[in-house]
């Protein structure tokens, strides 16, 4: 089994760039149009400086007649207007474009990150908590959002703004131009080191962020216990030791951006310092005029003033990098169970079920199952019974492959269940466990899973099967009534009861119960026991029960001991030999006796 756990792996900037980019084609051509308005409108914010200086120019000049001053001037100011409103026309409609296609872009990604999650393993699922994965999901996504929506547009605008306007600089005064780029190299290296520190800072920030989502999750989860066992003051001082390190790790962060920001900000002073002193020279000796000395101490200005949004949309690029290095870690995982390329859809299938020398483990040298052989024919109910950590749970997981075996073999009907594509197998199973889980939405939605080809009509007839109408009737709603979070407004038993029709409706050809009567009061084990009865005349069912007054009428009984199997045979059978169960069957009727 592959390891899933959130240790990121570093990624140099080129190899997750292209993986963002790559997530760019399908709509490469909305992304060339945005870049060629991007142009245009850039084109356009460059004029102003220019007719700025040719204004002051027209007024300074002697050669040059009022009405003719009052005409070029009109004439600059037109011009002026209509370039603003291109440029602004432009900016709207290359942004909307922009937040139109980067949103559908994310989309896209958060719906890959999450299908991979949903087809990895439960084993490797349960590797990583909870709340780091809806991290990766939202958190970690809408920080690439904001990637495509805003910052790669603006870097790349700022890029071109300031090759732009470094050209026209060296057309205005290149000797002027070359002694501004001196403090280049110091613009260079201080980047340089920011871009080491900040994506280290990022990282930190990124996995503090997903400790404390994951905290949250699990202890809001069993908050309950928490209460309970009165450890409210202790899981506050967790969750402030969580949070004050994830304080830490902004603040450093903020630190190496406070540092950075100031530097490109004092560099950019110290060049219109020297610009505006070797300009004055530069007038002095008539190489340019005035107004053009006017106009390239603005181009300086608008020089330094990309470069310093350079720096803080590089900072939130780097943020972006390091939450897709989260979601590519994710997307990296191979499941450990895939279908084989000629895996086969079946139809369905008559339940026979057959282990050879299976072997399994769920760390490497320590057995769970050893050697474990068994069949079960069409229609059979067949219980498994044992202590806790005995592999009967286990057996059931393999059967549905949520884990892969390292040896033997499992047939359904002859077909070695590896050659059966995962969905066409789990379609047929119908499975019931302890733990029962309950969504969101009503109770008809929980027991149809919101799958629209079951009707009503039939999910009435499995409630009725299996005893769960007897509470849903009384309610005020019936089937339509809401289900709050995690099925925290019914019984236990009633939720079990919904799993039953839950698995019912969709006309399992096998049924699992893992320990699905555990939690059920005596009156509701009744029910529950002629609904077992019942259902035992559908299909195949496979049994994992502790009370061994549910399984009493079972084809046959396989006992489990430390991962093998010790005895085999009916009830009757079992009790005769004065075994295992035996022992067992006798433990629990005289506690029983003794109550």
């Amino acid at each position: 089994m592959k390891d899933f756990k959130d240790n990121t792996r570093e990624r140099s900037d080129k190899e997750v760039l292209r993986r963002l980019i790559s997530y760019m084609k399908p709509f490469k051509k909305e992304f060339i149009i945005i870049f060629i308005l991007l142009i245009i409108g850039l084109s356009v914010q460059l004029i102003p400086p220019l007719l700025i200086g040719l204004t002051v120019d027209t007024v300074a000049s002697e050669v040059l007649l009022r009405n003719e001053k009052i005409t070029y001037i009109i004439t600059i100011n037109v011009i002026f207007i209509v370039s603003l409103v291109i440029g602004n026309t432009v900016q709207y409609i290359q942004s909307v474009m922009l937040q139109k296609v980067g949103q559908k872009t994310v989309v896209n990604l958060r719906d890959e990150v999450f299908n991979h999650i949903e087809n990895l393993s439960i084993g490797q699922i349960n590797q990583v908590p909870v709340g780091k994965l809806v991290t990766r999901v939202t958190n970690d996504t809408n920080a690439i959002s904001e990637m495509y929506t805003n910052i790669a547009l603006n870097l790349v605008r700022n890029f071109l703004s300031v090759i732009g306007i470094l050209v026209i600089l060296f057309i205005i005064n290149v000797k002027m131009t070359l002694i501004l780029l001196i403090v280049m190299p110091f613009l260079l290296l201080a980047t340089y080191l920011f871009r080491r520190f900040s994506r280290a800072s990022y990282r930190r920030v990124r996995a503090n962020v997903s400790e404390v989502n994951a905290f949250l999750s699990e202890n809001l989860s069993g908050i309950k216990v928490t209460q309970i066992f009165n450890q409210e003051d202790k899981k506050i001082k967790e969750f402030n030791e969580r949070s004050t390190k994830l304080k830490k790790s902004y603040l450093q962060e903020i630190m190496v951006f406070g540092i950075y920001r100031p530097i490109v900000y004092a560099l950019s002073m110290v060049g219109s310092v020297i610009i505006l002193w070797v300009g004055y020279q530069e007038v002095l000796a008539a190489v340019i005029t005035a107004g053009f000395l006017f106009s390239y101490f603005m181009y300086v200005g608008d020089f330094f003033q990309p470069i310093q949004q350079l720096a803080e949309q590089f900072n939130s690029l780097q943020n972006a990098f390091a939450s897709a290095e989260k979601i590519f870690d994710v997307l990296d995982t191979k499941p450990d169970i895939v279908d084989d390329p000629d895996a086969i859809e079946i139809k369905s299938f008559t339940g026979s079920i057959e282990f050879k020398d299976v072997w399994f483990q769920y760390i490497p040298d320590e057995w769970v199952l050893r050697n474990v052989s068994f069949k079960v024919n069409p229609g059979d109910t067949v219980a498994f019974v044992g202590a806790t950590g005995s592999g009967k749970t286990t057996i059931l997981s393999l059967i549905v492959r949520n884990y892969e075996i390292q040896k033997g073999q499992i047939l359904i009907d002859g077909i070695d269940i590896r050659k059966i594509k995962r969905s066409s197998l789990r379609k047929h199973i119908g499975q019931m466990l302890q733990d029962v889980f309950l969504f969101s939405g009503t109770i008809l939605d929980n027991i149809t899973l919101r799958d629209d080809s079951i009707t009503k009509e039939e999910v009435i007839a499995a409630s009725e099967y299996v005893g769960a109408n007897t509470f849903i009737d009384k309610l005020p709603d019936g089937y339509d009534h809401v289900v709050l979070e995690r099925g925290n407004n019914f019984s236990s038993g009633q939720r079990q009861l919904i799993s039953f029709a839950r698995a019912l409706v969709y006309k399992p050809s096998l049924m699992i119960l893992d320990e699905a009567t555990a939690n059920i009061d005596s009156e509701t084990e009744e029910l529950i026991q002629e609904s077992l009865e019942k259902m035992m005349n559908i299909s195949t069912m496979l049994i994992v029960a502790h009370r061994l007054s549910t399984i009493q009428h079972s084809d046959k009984i396989i006992v489990m001991q430390k991962g093998e199997i010790k005895e085999e045979g009916s009830h009757q059978e079992l009790l005769k030999q004065k075994g295992l169960y035996y022992n067992l069957y006798k433990l629990q009727y005289d506690d029983q006796e003794t109550l």
